[in-house]
């Protein structure tokens, strides 16, 4: 008995021979076309309006930076535009007719008037000696040795100070670090 002649062949696409519609598309009703056009030009035009709510928006959101940025400009220099006339009037005396003195307390009002200003802002100066040397806020210009173990990798001095604005830094402090070298005296 010969069990194979009895099994339907498959087709070299692999259909069932008795089902020849099986690969064939199916032709859609046109009520269901009309419904599925409609569909389709819904989301196209939902889609097309959010992109345009997200254009928008952007927009509006780069134009709102822009102007609170103007807005911290124009805060800030409010803020020193005093300290500056009182810098501008001593900038101009005539130095036959005004004292030494004078002219220094004139300079240390005006820097003290300035740093209030700059304190209201959040600036805050780094010229600390004897602290802990920090890479993230201070630049190594050279090393000093030190006798001291206790002041190893410390500050030992602040050549130009460094200035920070919250905790974003603006200009790091450039110090001078002290070394231990482990020997004694």
């Amino acid at each position: 008995m010969n069990d194979k002649s009895e099994e339907p062949t498959p087709t070299p696409t692999g259909e069932d021979p008795e089902r020849p519609e099986s690969g064939a598309l199916m032709e859609i009703p046109d009520e269901a076309l009309a419904r599925l056009e409609g569909e389709l030009a819904d989301v196209k035009d939902k889609h097309l309006r959010l992109a345009a709510e997200y254009d928008n928006f952007r927009k509006r959101a780069t134009k709102e930076r822009t102007e609170l940025w103007a807005r911290a400009q124009a805060d800030l220099v409010g803020r020193l535009v005093d300290a500056l006339d009182d810098l501008a009037r001593f900038a101009h005396v005539d130095p036959t007719q005004t004292d030494a003195k004078t002219i220094h307390d004139g300079v240390d009002m005006v820097e003290r008037k300035l740093w209030k200003a700059l304190d209201a802002t959040g600036i805050t100066r780094i010229d600390q000696v004897d602290v802990p040397f920090d890479p993230n806020l201070h630049d190594a210009v050279t090393t000093q040795p030190t006798d001291d173990p206790a002041k190893d990798h410390t500050v030992g001095a602040v050549l130009q100070p460094g200035y920070q604005m919250g905790g974003a830094l603006i200009r790091p402090a450039r110090v001078v670090v002290l070394k231990w070298s482990g020997e004694a005296g």
